[in-house]
């Protein structure tokens, strides 16, 4: 049997961002529904270097592993953050269907969860990426493919600049422009607050990519507590994303904070008023990698893939 390897370039053109936006909408819906299953995911660590991460799904037919690294130093040494692999298997037969590279999963459904979270928890106005990475560069291109126009700004202004030409954006002017923004996205390793105490403005969205681990943070846990709180899965937010700051300082209760698959299933209500703030804390789900995946694997007859056989 004879099964098709994706490579980076391959799983690019196999799923546009307009493809993975929908992909991960219907994930979502699905996981809400019951209807797609996953485990939180399991943490490898090997600190302060970085870690493993073993993910698993199943729905729509498929089961799914992702084993991935985030290993957030690598960039320094000329290698990628992220790498890994995407395991797509039959779940009726338990037969491997298609071999991913876990990267390009990652940045795809990155990019859409962080744009999907904006879309239907912002209330519209400004949008601002912060963090021109792989993943930030996915965002930006997801935004620019529903044609919505957009700054980014990153430390490296070279790297900015790539991805505002690349998305059809502006660099904004300082870090603290952008963070004003009416809609924010977050994209960066984590290791340093980019929302402080009393920053966040009325109405404002902010989508939280970057912490998506223990001992990661882009906002202060005062504001936190100031926000009306998203997460993509509450187990896996309150254990290792920005929520779990504002858990473990007992500011966020389960109650306090809303699943986005409940609100695009329409179990759970959004956006209340314009002046509210939104918040929307992601972890990075193994049923967006699985949506991902089987985009991809539809693909699979129109691209001349490498294959090999089991």
């Amino acid at each position: 049997m004879s099964v098709p390897f994706f490579g980076r370039a391959d799983v690019e053109r196999a799923v546009s961002p307009l493809e993975a936006y929908e992909a991960v909408r219907e994930g979502f819906v699905a996981y809400a529904r019951g209807e797609w299953t996953m485990q939180p995911k399991l943490y490898v660590t090997n600190y302060p270097a970085g870690d493993f991460r073993a993910m698993p799904a199943i729905g729509g037919g498929h089961a799914l592993l992702k084993w991935v690294t985030s290993f957030p130093g690598n960039p320094g040494i000329g290698l990628p953050t992220v790498t890994g692999l995407v395991v797509l298997n039959d779940a009726d037969t338990g037969m491997l269907v298609a071999v991913l590279d876990a990267g390009a999963v990652t940045s795809l459904r990155t990019g859409a969860a962080a744009v999907l979270a904006a879309a239907t928890l912002g209330r519209g106005g400004s949008i601002a990426v912060v963090g021109c990475g792989v993943n930030g560069a996915a965002a930006a291109g997801t935004f620019s493919a529903l044609g919505l126009p957009l700054a980014v700004w990153d430390v490296d202004g070279a790297r900015a600049a790539a991805v505002a030409e690349s998305a059809g954006g502006v660099v904004a002017p300082t870090r603290e422009d952008a963070l004003s923004a009416d809609v924010v996205v977050t994209v960066t390793p984590g290791r340093e607050i980019l929302f402080a105490a009393g920053s966040l403005r009325a109405g404002q969205h902010v989508s939280l990519m970057g912490a998506d681990g223990p001992g990661k943070a882009e906002i202060a846990v005062e504001e936190i507590a100031r926000a009306r709180l998203f997460c993509d899965d509450w187990e896996q937010a309150s254990h290792g994303g920005e929520l779990a700051a504002g858990v473990e300082a007992g500011l966020v209760a389960r109650d306090d904070v809303t699943e986005l698959g409940r609100v695009l299933a329409g179990e759970a209500e959004g956006r209340r008023s314009d002046d509210e703030i939104t918040l929307f804390d992601s972890t990075g789900l193994a049923i967006q990698d699985l949506a991902i995946a089987r985009g991809a694997l539809a693909k699979a007859g129109e691209l001349g893939l490498t294959t090999f056989d089991i």
